[in-house]
């Protein structure tokens, strides 16, 4: 009997590394966040939508970022992971007291449940430690070929809709490879997602760790058993309830993100610059990615995002000329992660981006700038599903 080349594929992926995770546990800011940060987010159906039922995933998908890093350069460190996630703790703390908003809660407005609002009540980014049994050579070659490999080194789990208060918004996931090298992953929601904030994070988070930590660490390994005072894996005593292992599976594979810049742009145009970008996706990609989709908005005057259910199939174009100047992008114009060490000397040798999505919909996200920053022009990130 003939075996068809899906069930192949399936096969297959069946036998790929499975990452074991070995502790989990929530990192607040090490201080009390006073006063208490909030950004509003509301929800709204666009007059493209015909009447539409707002979606019920609305605040789902996911902005995810892996950075690899080979073995730890001195010999007295015999295992990379183990040394970098034992001290994590103490760095990202310490990182979370410039962005609060991260270890924060969303809220829904009791007389609105169209509009939400995350809080920094310091509830807490959520930590996993995790093992693979591959080299990180093997991995990298690997993930070539299987795109989808890459979901092992990321955790994240979608916001609950009848829950969202005990949803973390922000995972980190530290993965030790047998070689001795590492992988940082994090996943931020997307409705936290502004092009520069994770940036940045991730940049401060570093040097935190490097500046702060550094000293404290080379004393420790040089008089110590080489255990970091930092470690501690939950696992072994108590392992948490499966809930907090079981994480929700991402459409990476099919999933195609374009970026571009938008110079002199207008923050009152955004559906028309939306439609533009998904059309210059299409073009580019050769794909039929459906008719709706997300628009996430981030105005430069305030903190708050705009979520737009929004169709294609009803957009009614404005005959108004948009003026804006339209290039495209990539990730790195936004990141230079491969700068970011969390040991002096020891940069990513490589860094992926995407955005996850565990249902069928497109995002646009919009991010229109402070004038000072990336010199005025917006961003925009289209990630829409191939429908074919």
């Amino acid at each position: 009997m003939a075996v068809s080349e899906s069930s192949n594929n399936h096969d297959a992926r069946q036998n790929l590394p499975k990452s074991q995770i070995e502790a989990v546990l929530s990192v607040p800011p090490m201080k009390v966040t006073d006063p208490r940060h909030v950004r509003r987010v509301s929800i709204t159906d666009t007059d493209t939508d015909r009447g539409k039922k707002t979606n019920d995933n609305t605040i789902w998908g996911c902005y995810q970022i892996v950075l690899y890093y080979e073995k730890l350069k001195k010999e007295e460190y015999d295992d990379g992971g183990m040394f970098l996630a034992g001290w994590i703790r103490d760095s990202l703390g310490k990182a979370l007291l410039e962005e609060p908003l991260l270890a924060g809660r969303i809220q829904r407005k009791e007389h609105d449940k169209k509009v939400l609002e995350i809080v920094s009540n310091d509830s807490g980014v959520r930590l996993y430690e995790a093992r693979i049994p591959m080299r990180l050579s093997e991995f990298l070659a690997l993930k070539e070929k299987e795109h989808v490999v890459e979901g092992e080194l990321v955790f994240w789990k979608e916001i609950d809709e009848q829950s969202v208060e005990f949803s973390p918004l922000v995972y980190v996931q530290v993965t030790k490879f047998e070689c001795g090298g590492y992988s940082i992953g994090v996943s931020s929601s997307l409705v936290l997602f502004d092009v520069l904030i994770i940036e940045n994070f991730i940049k401060k988070w570093s040097q935190i760790h490097n500046n702060s930590l550094s000293p404290q660490i080379e004393e420790h390994y040089n008089y110590n058993n080489k255990t970091p005072i930092f470690y501690h894996p939950i696992l072994i005593n108590e392992p948490p309830p499966s809930s907090v292992l079981s994480t929700t599976p991402t459409k990476k594979e099919s999933q195609h993100t374009m970026l571009f810049k938008i110079k002199n742009s207008n923050m009152e145009q955004w559906r028309e610059l939306a439609m533009i970008c998904v059309e210059e996706t299409e073009q580019i990609l050769q794909k039929n990615i459906g008719s709706d989709f997300l628009v996430l908005v981030k105005e430069s005057s305030s903190e708050d995002i705009k979520i737009h259910n929004f169709s294609k199939s009803g957009y009614i174009k404005n005959n108004k000329k948009v003026d804006s100047e339209i290039v495209g992008g990539n990730w790195n114009d936004f990141g230079g992660y491969g700068e970011v060490a969390f040991q002096e000397g020891n940069k990513a040798v490589h860094v992926s981006h995407w955005i996850g999505s565990s249902v069928d919909v497109g995002y646009v996200i919009i991010a229109f700038p402070h004038v000072e920053e990336n010199n005025g022009s917006a961003v925009v990130i289209v990630s829409l599903l191939s429908q074919n």
